[in-house]
C-alpha cells in the first residue's frame, strides 16, 4: 500500500494538474507542495499552517477535504511529527466556530436592525428638513412644519387677538 504522498500525487496526475497550478490557485509555494507529495513533512510550516497546505491541495485537485486532512493527521502523527502542543492548537481551531452562542448572535442581529432602522428615521427626518428649510427659505414652501402644525398655533393667536379687541 502507498503512502499518503503517493496517493496526493497519483490523485493530481490522474485529473491532469500540475504543481504550478495548484501553486498558482492556491498562492502555496511549490516546495511545500513537493515537501507534502514527498511525505517530508518537516519541511512543512507546521501546525495549523500544514493542515491549510493539504486543505488548500485538496481543494483545488477536487478531493474530500476533510478525509485528506485526517489522512494527513495521521500520515505526520504516524511519523511523530505533530507534538503534543499543535494537537491543542488543531483541536482550538477545529472547535472555534462552534463556540458561539446562537442566542448571543441573534440578539446582537436584532440590536443590529433597530440601529439601523433608528438610523433611517433620523436622516429621513433631517432630509425632510432640510428639504422644507430649503424650500421654506426659495418661497415654494408655505411653512417649515407641516399646515397642520403651523395652523394650530395660528388659529389660537388669532382668537385671543379677537379676545382683546
Amino acid at each position: 500500500m502507498s503512502g499518503f504522498g503517493e496517493d496526493l500525487r497519483m490523485e493530481r496526475i490522474s485529473r491532469g494538474i500540475a504543481l504550478e497550478e495548484i501553486s498558482a490557485v492556491t498562492k502555496i509555494c511549490r516546495r511545500h507542495l513537493e515537501a507534502l507529495e514527498k511525505e517530508e513533512f518537516r519541511l512543512l510550516p507546521g501546525g495549523i499552517l500544514s493542515k491549510g497546505i493539504v486543505r488548500g491541495y485538496a481543494a483545488t485537485v477536487g478531493l474530500d477535504q476533510q478525509a485528506w486532512t485526517e489522512r494527513f493527521l495521521k500520515a505526520s502523527g504516524d511519523r511523530g511529527l505533530i507534538k503534543e502542543d499543535d494537537r491543542g492548537w488543531i483541536e482550538f481551531a477545529a472547535n472555534v466556530g462552534k463556540a458561539r452562542n446562537p442566542r448571543s448572535d441573534a440578539r446582537e442581529r436584532l440590536l443590529r436592525w433597530i440601529g439601523v432602522i433608528l438610523l433611517l428615521v433620523v436622516v429621513a427626518a433631517g432630509v425632510t428638513l432640510a428639504v422644507r428649510y430649503v424650500g421654506l427659505r426659495a418661497g415654494w414652501w408655505p411653512s417649515l412644519l407641516p399646515m397642520r402644525f403651523a395652523a394650530a398655533p395660528l388659529a389660537s393667536a388669532i382668537k385671543s387677538l379677537a379676545a382683546l379687541a
